[in-house]
């Protein structure tokens, strides 16, 4: 089953990303971030200790918002 907004993954399948560097850049607070893509302080927290890979919108919204690309700031890699 597809979860609607992102979906929790295990621990081996997380995927690393740069958001809460790129936050801390722009002076950010989670919850002000949280606003300005429309979810919960809880989302971009899960999001930057990669509990929750987001939802292809919101890595768009989020890439868009730092003027960075979806790969520039999510790895699957793990590098």
């Amino acid at each position: 089953m597809l979860a609607r907004r992102g979906a929790q993954v295990p621990a081996q399948q997380a995927m690393k990303n740069s958001v809460r560097a790129l936050r801390i850049q722009k002076d950010l607070a989670q919850g002000q971030l949280a606003e300005a893509m429309g979810v919960s302080r809880q989302t971009i927290n899960s999001i930057e200790k990669e509990r929750y890979t987001p939802s292809l919108p919101l890595a768009l919204a989020l890439a868009r918002f730092f003027g960075v690309t979806v790969e520039e700031m999510f790895d699957d890699q793990g590098s």
